[in-house]
């Protein structure tokens, strides 16, 4: 996935945010000022990379016309939690302090990167420093992997399944409860979140963790947009230009934060 080219009138450059690795994607004439996506790769908590997210990011950044921020955060087993969280936390507020202002910013993720953009903004929300809003895509939310959807979409999600899910957060989690909304953060309180844009498919087992998640945040009064993309596979986004539902799945990204976000 590293080797594959950047979108056109995009360039990738190395950084680091509070000692975090990260990858900028921006566009070769950079923007003054806009919104800026700080995203979380999935991957289990244990694989995939900024360097391996670039050439998608690259993509949406072209989308936005803005900047997208891939933090490198370390991966399980060798950095169990909180040590993701940790970093992509230190990132966020390095953005921060280097004048960006929260306003400007959305934190965003796929599958466990998903997870760790919902647990980041719980962290931020406690903080009084929520970002402007939130992009989940095929979230992965709730570590007791306790869902239905586990069940009933096994046939039909060949990404992603249970016995995965129980191995990755064995080793993400070691013996931290999984029922902690820290790690589970649809167990947690989203009064006064920012708004979200949650992006699932309705074949992947991680779909009642998108409904549910959407169902609690709504009932917090927080403005919620779920959209639910039929017969996808798993973060199907990342196939972008390759069919029209990833086309539109990144076109929804790149509206949501251009309203949201200063």
């Amino acid at each position: 996935m590293g080797a594959l080219p950047l979108a056109d009138g995009i360039e990738a450059v190395t950084l680091e945010l509070g000692g975090v690795p990260a990858i900028e994607c921006r566009p070769m004439v950079e923007p003054s000022s806009g919104p800026v996506v700080l995203y979380f790769h999935g991957g289990g908590f244990r694989t995939a990379s900024a360097l391996a997210y670039r050439a998608y990011c690259s993509h949406l950044a072209r989308a936005l016309g803005g900047r997208v921020v891939l933090v490198d955060y370390r991966l399980a087993p060798e950095h169990p939690y909180p040590a993701a969280l940790d970093d992509v936390e230190h990132a966020y507020l390095a953005l921060l302090a280097a004048g960006c202002d929260r306003t400007a910013v959305v934190v965003a993720g796929d599958s466990a990167g998903g997870g760790l953009a919902a647990s980041l903004t719980q962290r931020a929300m406690a903080a009084g420093r929520p970002p402007a809003g939130v992009v989940l895509c095929s979230p992965w939310v709730d570590l007791t992997n306790t869902a239905t959807s586990y069940t009933t979409n096994a046939s039909t999600d060949r990404l992603f399944s249970l016995a995965s899910a129980e191995e990755a957060a064995r080793l993400y989690l070691g013996t931290h409860d999984p029922t902690d909304p820290a790690v589970s953060p649809l167990r947690a309180s989203w009064v006064g979140a920012p708004p979200l844009l949650i992006q699932v498919s309705g074949a992947e087992v991680l779909l009642d963790d998108s409904v549910r998640l959407a169902d609690l945040a709504r009932a917090a009064g927080v403005e919620v947009t779920l959209h639910v993309y039929e017969e996808m596979p798993h973060v199907w986004s990342l196939s972008y230009p390759a069919f029209p539902e990833a086309i539109a799945a990144v076109e929804e990204i790149a509206r949501f934060v251009r309203d949201h976000a200063a």
